[in-house]
């Protein structure tokens, strides 16, 4: 992905991602051949946690000091002296402690707050070891605080809780050293696009340079064989989101 694409995707401006570069709290990537920063699916991840921290009211020394934990602070109790801040600021500031009561009733998941609806729905995923299903977890924190997210968030439930789903991941899994005619690919492939739900395929970009962007840096993401199926779904996935949105 180039900047405005991860800019876009993230939900942020060009100019808040540089300046994010130039006090060193998201790593510049290598630039290409072309000369143009190369974003992955892990700086999209970094960049939409250092958001949701901002939105929270934090400043960017504080933004730092939860993610590298330097002072050795726990983020429930950063949130918790931001919340007694909050207590004493008009409508706005309501809002937002709305948000920091929703992260304090539970467990942060290491030092990234998300929203009540991302963890229940990981909270209703079983423990694996499947390195696909933990990656596919983690994507799934790029949608929090979007518009939509939520009802994304509750669609997926069902999902989280199917063990047959678990074993799509598996599947996925033993593709790691496959080449890439690999005939279990386009099954699979399949298997997993018909299980993605109707609401989910309802806020999928048909087209645009975000989404072939992202596209792009989620396969890298993945071995061969993998990445493969992963282009496989995505296109069956655009496919008959255009179909829906021509009828």
């Amino acid at each position: 992905m180039r900047i405005g694409e991860i800019a876009a995707l993230v939900g942020v401006t060009s100019r808040a991602v540089r300046h994010y570069h130039h006090i060193g709290l998201l790593p510049e990537p290598a630039r290409r051949a072309n000369g143009y920063r190369a974003y992955s699916v892990r700086d999209a991840v970094l960049l939409a946690r250092i958001r949701r921290l901002t939105e929270l009211g934090l400043g960017l020394d504080e933004v730092r000091d939860v993610l590298a934990d330097d002072a050795g602070r726990e983020l429930v109790e950063v949130l918790g002296e931001l919340d007694a801040d909050l207590a004493r600021q008009e409508q706005e500031i309501r809002e937002r402690r709305r948000r920091l009561a929703g992260l304090l009733e539970g467990p942060v998941s290491g030092h990234e707050p998300v929203s009540p609806a991302l963890r229940a729905l990981l909270g209703a995923a079983p423990d694996t070891d499947s390195p696909a299903a933990v990656k596919d977890r983690e994507h799934l924190a790029l949608l929090d605080g979007a518009d939509g997210a939520d009802a994304v968030y509750a669609a997926l439930r069902p999902l989280a809780e199917d063990p047959a789903v678990l074993r799509l991941y598996e599947r996925l899994d033993e593709l790691v050293d496959a080449p890439v005619d690999d005939p279990r690919i386009a099954p699979l492939a399949a298997d997993l696009a018909a299980v993605v739900p109707a609401e989910v395929l309802a806020v999928i970009p048909s087209d645009g340079p975000v989404m072939t962007g992202f596209g792009e840096a989620l396969l890298d993401e993945y071995a061969p064989a993998q990445a493969e199926v992963v282009r496989l779904m995505m296109t069956a996935l655009t496919t008959e989101v255009s179909r829906g949105r021509n009828r």
